[in-house]
């Protein structure tokens, strides 16, 4: 078994909070990981079963009754009545832990959850596995302030990590790629498309999921993904929404403020898998993924996802936001850390050449006077080397 570098932040909060519910999306494995460290002493229960799920939803208060001691109960979201009932139990009583839960999508979870259980529930939010889980190193949480290189990584090592993901079914198995991902798909579309979200058209709605994946690392454009699709502007934004709570698609947040005037403010669409977007474009081999011209945007928005997959998963926390700056005369900052009043800029590179004249764009707020830190060029060069007094090129491997 893969063992999940959240599973020491999951027990802490546990050890402090009544209830915590782990979120992500589907088979990113929180079934898997919160019955792989589960006590003796607490029963598990999946409200995949209609029986109980029926039981769940119709008589809330015998289900509770009848599952009265330390509890995970499985996709919570199938018995949103369920909730109020955990609130009154939790009330009366001081055990820490009690109830875990999991839910794989958060169209209405998440908004019962606020109204039942506020103040009494941590979340945390799973994805599937960072590049560290599937190779079996000790991850530690980026910091833009003391950046230094965790292990040894080349071109090809990333991008075969780039094309597979990180399901960790796929990884840990041996299942033909392409089975798996229509797979996962055909269940994504059923189970949580049709069934908790509601949309009618499926075809149409898998044609918009694989227009979406053409355009993983742009700028969001609503206008152009529904004319793919064929659909209306409105319908585009409602079924951006349902990817991104249904934890498919991260969108990225631009940087900007009152310095900034020419900033877009429009988000990036990142994918947080990036094997599952490989697949929806049409990329049958880790070469032909590298060789392409949208490689650069997955390499991109490959390091994006692990310092997602970073922050969720490290049981230290740092306080900082996590952009990419573009303006209205197509200048770009790949990536912008922003940790107590300082910024640290990024460019990412698939190149092993780095040059000074690739950060042209840090002018820009060099310009602004902003407060600038650590910053640079990560690339496939193996070492650090400054590129001038201010700003190094970096190997990729410094953000795993």
């Amino acid at each position: 078994m893969i063992k999940r570098d959240i599973e020491e932040k999951f027990k802490k909060i546990s050890e402090t909070r009544k209830v915590v519910l782990i979120t992500g999306a589907r088979q990113v494995g929180k079934s898997t990981f919160v019955k792989s460290i589960k006590e003796s002493d607490r029963e598990y229960v999946t409200l995949d079963d209609w029986n109980l799920r029926a039981l769940a939803s119709e008589d809330p208060k015998l289900f509770l009754q009848r599952y009265n001691g330390k509890l995970i109960i499985d996709e919570i979201q199938y018995a949103p009545a369920l909730l109020s009932y955990i609130k009154m139990d939790v009330d009366n009583t001081n055990e820490k832990g009690k109830y875990w839960l999991t839910g794989s999508q958060r169209f209405e979870l998440m908004k019962n959850v606020s109204e039942s259980l506020a103040g009494r529930i941590s979340i945390l939010e799973m994805s599937s596995l960072s590049l560290a889980e599937k190779m079996g190193f000790s991850s530690k949480l980026f910091n833009p302030e003391h950046i230094e290189s965790n292990i040894d990584l080349d071109i090809n090592a990333v991008f075969k990590n780039i094309f597979e993901g990180g399901m960790p079914e796929y990884v840990a198995q041996n299942i033909d790629r392409n089975v798996f991902f229509e797979d996962y798909i055909t269940t994504y579309l059923e189970r949580d498309v049709r069934d908790l979200a509601q949309v009618g058209d499926l075809i149409k709605f898998k044609r918009f999921l694989v227009a979406v994946a053409a355009r993983n690392g742009e700028v969001l454009n609503y206008s152009s993904l529904s004319e793919d699709a064929d659909i209306d502007a409105n319908t585009a934004k409602r079924w951006i929404s349902i990817l991104e709570a249904s934890d498919i698609i991260y969108l990225l947040q631009p940087y900007f403020n009152k310095k900034l005037n020419r900033a877009v403010k429009t988000p990036k669409i990142v994918f947080l898998d990036t094997g599952l977007c490989a697949y929806l474009c049409g990329w049958n081999s880790v070469e032909t993924l590298m060789n392409a011209s949208t490689s650069g945007h997955f390499l991109e928005t490959f390091i994006i996802s692990e310092l997602i997959k970073n922050k969720r998963n490290n049981k230290e926390t740092l306080n900082y936001g996590i952009y990419f700056y573009r303006d209205k005369d197509q200048k770009e900052i790949d990536l912008i850390i922003e940790k107590d009043d300082i910024i640290y800029p990024f460019e990412i590179k698939k190149t092993a050449n780095p040059k000074l004249s690739m950060l042209n764009n840090f002018k820009i707020l060099e310009n602004k006077n902003f407060k600038i830190g650590n910053g640079g060029l990560l690339c496939f060069y193996p070492d650090t080397i400054p590129l001038n007094e201010k700003y190094n090129s970096y190997p990729i491997s410094v953000i795993f």
